[in-house]
């Protein structure tokens, strides 16, 4: 049996979500369910200038292991996240992730359990760059 985790990546070039749709093409999959993260102009009430994304040297082999987790407990065909790290502007691509499966119900539910346990244990952490001078770290342990 082949694994259903088609793409994990962090990168520091910008994302290409229909680089994530073609590493998922399959005849079998009736859906594919895609969810794209974006930097915002604010959080917390506050303006966000910009935003850099540290990864930890583990994250790329934790990204790996929180996909096929997906894989294995998702009735899906195919798995892929892409994570940016570095330094981006807003509107800028931050996260892609996409599942397919025979029915869409399935793709929904492994999406959302891909991209929610990726933020959750994948340790990857925003610096976020506020107008008002001020800065935060999300995420960090």
């Amino acid at each position: 049996m082949t694994s259903a985790v088609r793409l994990v990546d962090l990168r520091e070039d910008p994302l290409d979500v229909a680089e994530v749709v073609a590493a998922l093409d399959d005849d079998a999959s009736g859906g594919l369910t895609l969810f794209v993260g974006r930097v915002r102009d604010h959080d917390h009430g506050k303006g966000v200038l910009g935003l850099d994304y540290t990864a930890h040297p583990s994250a790329l082999d934790r990204l790996r292991e929180v996909c096929e987790r997906v894989a294995t407990e998702h009735a899906v065909q195919g798995v892929a996240a892409v994570h940016r790290v570095g330094s981006l502007d807003i509107g800028d691509i931050a996260v892609v992730v996409a599942t397919t499966s025979s029915h869409r119900g399935d793709a929904f539910a492994a999406s959302r359990a891909l991209i929610d346990t990726l933020k959750a244990e994948v340790p990857i952490w925003k610096h976020q760059r506020f107008g008002d001078g001020t800065e935060e770290w999300v995420g960090t342990p």
